[in-house]
């Protein structure tokens, strides 16, 4: 991906209507698939200076696919009259620098810390161990797997890093599932054994939580269903997702 910035110096007696008219323009980007997205702020030390920040798939699809497509000619249009104002237009690289700050607290965090993902766990696997359907899947399971768990669970919804310091991160989970024939039918087992567990150990229930709770849950169990098929070539190594309010990992087509 690359992020394009646009500055510009509007007049304040034009403002509302440069705001106007990027709202109507903003119609073509929502649709364009090159656009992943976008936005518009103004400053407010200077209130005439406006930065419009558009994230594309690349600087080729801007250029050439956006520019070039069905959807440039109605945006243009919107807009037109602005483009001498424009002060500068550049297309920028992310970098690894980046991150959310403390003003919201991470999942781990809302959900309890170690200490709840922790009774989560083992509250989960007596009842997975009981389970005639997922039940053999872990007849042999260490007696540790449930605090593993927990720590992966953890270090994914933004606590300590101990799964990856201590357990090997993402290559060690993964190949706890590699030709493993995971069945649907077992997953969703899976999945409904530990929302019930969830709501036997009194982890959050309010909607935001549980609704990222659940995101992950269900991405990350389709992920081991798929990996865990005999024809399944998963990359064998990257970072331990991390799962924020209503964040999945970046979509690649």
């Amino acid at each position: 991906m690359i992020v394009e910035y646009i500055r510009y110096r509007i007049d304040q007696v034009d403002a509302e209507e440069f705001e106007a008219a990027y709202g109507r323009a903003a119609a073509c980007l929502a649709v364009a698939p090159q656009c992943v997205e976008y936005e518009l702020t103004r400053c407010v030390d200077e209130p005439e200076w406006y930065i419009l920040r558009i994230v594309w798939t690349s600087a080729d699809d801007h250029l050439q696919g956006f520019r070039g497509g069905e959807h440039f000619a109605a945006f243009f249009a919107e807009i037109k009259l602005y483009v001498r104002q424009i002060e500068e237009m550049r297309h920028y690289k992310r970098t690894a620098v980046r991150g959310a700050g403390g003003s919201v607290p991470s999942l781990y965090e809302w959900a309890g810390g170690a200490e709840a993902f922790e009774g989560l766990t083992e509250t989960f696997y007596a009842k997975v161990l009981a389970d005639e359907l997922i039940g053999p899947l872990f007849a042999h399971m260490d007696p540790g797997h449930p605090k593993y768990v927990a720590m992966w669970l953890s270090e994914v919804f933004g606590g300590p890093d101990r799964y990856t310091r201590e357990r090997g991160g993402y290559h060690h989970m993964l190949i706890q599932h590699l030709g493993k024939a995971i069945t649907e039918p077992q997953r969703r087992r899976w999945v409904s054994l530990l929302m019930d567990a969830a709501d036997e150990v009194g982890l959050p229930s309010d909607p935001e939580f549980r609704a990222a709770f659940t995101g992950y849950i269900e991405w990350g169990t389709r992920l081991a269903l798929a990996n865990s098929q005999p024809n399944a070539s998963p990359p064998m190594q990257a970072p331990v997702p991390h799962w924020g309010w209503g964040v999945a990992p970046p979509y690649v087509r």
